[in-house]
């Protein structure tokens, strides 16, 4: 049996199997990949007729983000997933690779048997059972305002090259939705902190982001945004995850600090395509 593919032109049609997916996680997923790149990628849909089964997403350098299957389709996931990722899919195109965490055991299953090379991309976080933070030594952060946005965007600018039209976008939401802080020495802005919240799936959980300047790097700072925002989740009810790129040696030694601890990586796989 061979299933139909689609381009699905409203994610919500995908509500329920993205509902199931999440569900298989074995930890909290990486809400940057998940709610923030996945939602820009082509998402495909397998159809058993005119039941929908199961999905797929692939970016635009094609390669591919979320894969599921309903355990109870007749077409193994294995045979699908091979098909897909050894050759030029007429609706799909070609998928070079994936991107996916530990934490996603199947399709990470499914990425090893079907992959020529993979590497560390990411590691994740989540929040230490054991570590108390020294709230004499927590930083006062202050909520931003709309007002501050252009202060915000120039400085994410500058101190990690991020695209200043993606950043006006990106913060004024944060802005909107409580979920920037930052760190100033009067009118100076020397640290920016993210408290992210989920809109759906993960919603026990609060991701953390942060920018230190460069001048005030090595100071200790990002560690103390970390405490500040982790103090701040869990006064929600939250528990706080965070993740960063793996070579970013730095961050991973502020983010130890404060108290998080890795279990989980994000995994990039190339594929081998005939």
């Amino acid at each position: 049996m061979m299933l139909e593919i689609k381009k699905i032109e409203s994610l919500s049609d995908l509500s329920e199997l993205k509902k199931q997916y999440f569900a298989l996680s074995t930890a909290a997923l990486d809400g940057m990949w998940h709610f923030g790149f996945v939602p820009m990628s082509r998402h495909f849909g397998f159809y058993d007729g005119d039941k929908l089964v199961g999905y797929c997403c692939v970016n635009d350098d094609a390669y591919m983000l979320q894969f599921y299957l309903l355990p109870t389709c007749k077409l193994q996931e294995g045979e699908l997933f091979k098909m897909l990722t050894k050759g030029d899919n007429p609706v799909i195109g070609n998928i070079k690779g994936a991107f996916v965490s530990t934490a996603e055991t199947n399709y990470l299953s499914l990425c090893f048997d079907n992959s020529s090379s993979f590497k560390v991309n990411s590691i994740m976080y989540k929040e230490s059972t054991t570590y108390k933070a020294n709230v004499e030594k927590l930083l006062d952060m202050k909520l931003a305002i709309q007002e501050q946005l252009d202060t915000f965007v120039d400085f994410a600018a500058i101190n990690i090259g991020a695209p200043k039209e993606w950043l006006s976008y990106y913060f004024s939401n944060l802005i909107k939705r409580k979920e920037l802080w930052g760190y100033w020495d009067n009118d100076t802005l020397l640290a920016s902190g993210e408290c992210r919240f989920f809109d759906e799936h993960q919603t026990d959980y609060a991701e953390l982001g942060m920018i230190v300047a460069k001048s005030q790097r090595g100071k200790g700072i990002a560690t103390q945004v970390l405490e500040f925002l982790s103090k701040y989740a869990k006064e929600k009810g939250l528990h706080p995850i965070c993740s960063t790129e793996n070579i970013n040696i730095a961050a991973q030694k502020a983010i130890t600090k404060a108290g998080l601890v890795s279990l989980n990586r994000i995994i990039q796989f190339e594929f081998d395509s005939l």
